[in-house]
């Protein structure tokens, strides 16, 4: 594809309805694959970028996203708070941390507790009430799964014990008038969805290349799918590079092919990577998904160009957290703190307005909501149940001041006690941790609330984070990280914080 590149004019930086212009509010498409790391992007090996990332990119082909970083800003530290699937969609959505959108956990039949607050106020439902034509397609997993099968009332969507997929009805969308959705449902080439009338759809067909299809209908606005005369909010929620990935049926033949006869030492440029376990022949399918996730998104842009809207339209590629790929000697692919996981994609495209370049600054995932909204001009309608910051002058470089963040706050929960029907009951706040521009550090504790592990990693002289720093031995950076941290934690008003558990375990921290 022949890609353009958008700058901002030397002579001035253009603001969204500034004093006396009113602009056209923008389209907004925010596309996120699950399970996509930040290191599967070909452009970092570039000579433009390796600078800014200090380690080797994935031998991945990406020439899609390659040209869209070309055009766009790329946030080379944006994190996943708590990366896992349904509380980073909780948090995206409402820009609240989990404690307060009620998505704590990952969303299934035996967490009940944790869902989606029906009474939060989501991104969705603020630009719905601000003219927009609102739509979501793909996984959302961001509810308990319930008994509400629009083809078999009273029964859960599937007889999968226990139920992980869920059927979202009309008063639990949050705005989106457009649906075509499902909770979770890990079959790549055999995907299903409702639609905004509940009725169900069995596709078989590789489902990136079925929902890309879909949102160039919504774009097209082929069947009513949007209002012609409103600026649109499309999201696009792809399932891979997620798991499955062990056979064709977890990927595009086509894909496959340009990784099928590499070797280990090919397929894995990260010297912290152990291809001694099990999962490493997975590299090769989760790579060939990359590469189907690059090529249905250029489908996605050529259209948006094609149609005469990429100037008017912000576009967004990100992930909702990282996979580990055999790093740091762990078969789980998320849930820590180490960069292969909890680093993120972040590339947003909004031309005329953002200019080409890579920035450092820290967001994180409740960011999300009060920055998009702001860009979309609506900076005045961020609701006050947003807890993340509104880093748009960042973004736009219009020289109004914002809260810039210094370190970004990681979570890790784990299920809490289960009552006598199995139902899991309340968290337990296993990790918490700190990013600053230098440094990561992990706590993790046991249930009795005693210090289990300690990471600190220097993420400028170790970037594949291989060097744990002990914290005994290093007491003066410990207690400088432990201080940040406390801060984070009262900022979000955490589990940690209301009830001391840092204070406990760092008794110094209180002081």
């Amino acid at each position: 594809m022949n890609r353009k590149k958008y700058l901002l004019p030397v002579s001035g930086l253009a603001l969204i309805a500034c004093g006396n212009e009113v602009r056209e509010r923008p389209n907004i498409i925010y596309a996120f694959p699950d399970q996509f790391r930040c290191q599967s992007l070909g452009f970092w090996n570039d000579e433009e970028y390796s600078q800014y990332a200090g380690w080797k990119a994935d031998p991945v082909t990406t020439p899609n996203l390659d040209g869209f970083a070309d055009e766009s800003l790329i946030l080379s530290r944006a994190v996943s708070t708590c990366p896992l699937s349904s509380p980073y969609r909780g948090m995206f959505l409402t820009g609240m941390y989990p404690e307060r959108n009620g998505v704590t956990l990952n969303c299934m039949a035996l967490r009940p507790e944790s869902t989606l607050n029906p009474e939060a106020v989501c991104i969705s439902d603020v630009l719905a009430e601000n003219g927009y034509s609102c739509g979501y397609i793909g996984k959302l997993h961001a509810e308990t799964p319930m008994k509400n099968d629009p083809a078999n009332p009273g029964h859960y969507v599937s007889d999968r014990t226990p139920e992980w997929d869920a059927y979202t009805p009309p008063e639990r969308r949050h705005g989106f008038s457009y649906w075509y959705s499902y909770g979770t449902f890990d079959v790549h080439k055999n995907p299903h969805y409702w639609d905004t009338d509940g009725v169900r759809h069995d596709p078989h067909e590789y489902s990136v290349k079925h929902e890309t299809d879909k949102a160039i209908e919504f774009l097209r606005n082929e069947n009513g799918e949007r209002n012609p005369d409103a600026p649109f909010f499309l999201v696009v929620a792809y399932n891979p590079p997620h798991s499955p990935y062990e056979s064709l049926d977890d990927c595009m033949e086509e894909d496959y092919a340009l990784y099928r006869d590499m070797d280990y030492s090919e397929l894995y440029v990260r010297p912290n990577a152990d291809t001694t376990l099990s999962k490493a022949p997975a590299a090769r399918y989760y790579f060939a998904n990359v590469t189907g996730v690059d090529r249905e998104f250029g489908r996605l842009l050529d259209e948006l160009e094609s149609l005469g809207l990429e100037k008017n339209t912000i576009v967004v590629f990100t992930s909702d957290h990282g996979e580990t790929m055999c790093s740091q000697g762990t078969l789980d692919p998320k849930n820590s703190i180490y960069s292969e996981s909890f680093n993120v994609p972040f590339i947003i495209r909004y031309p005329d307005r953002i200019r080409h370049r890579v920035d450092s600054i820290l967001l994180g995932t409740t960011d999300i909501m009060p920055t998009m909204l702001a860009l979309a001009g609506l900076e005045e309608k961020i609701p006050a149940s947003a807890e993340g910051r509104n880093l748009a002058p960042v973004f736009l470089e219009n020289g109004k001041k914002c809260d810039v963040p210094d370190a970004a706050l990681y979570i890790r929960n784990l299920d809490g006690e289960k009552d006598a029907d199995g139902m899991v009951r309340g968290i337990f706040p296993e990790a918490r941790g700190v990013k600053t521009e230098r440094y990561t550090m992990e706590i993790a504790i046991t249930r009795d609330r005693e210090i289990r592990r300690v990471l600190i990693f220097d993420d400028w002289n170790d970037p594949y984070q291989m060097n744990n720093i002990p914290y005994r031995e290093n007491q003066e950076l410990f207690a400088s990280l432990c201080s940040k941290l406390q801060e984070k934690l009262e900022e979000a008003d955490d589990i940690w914080y209301r009830e001391g558990i840092l204070e406990h375990i760092v008794p110094e921290t209180g002081k």
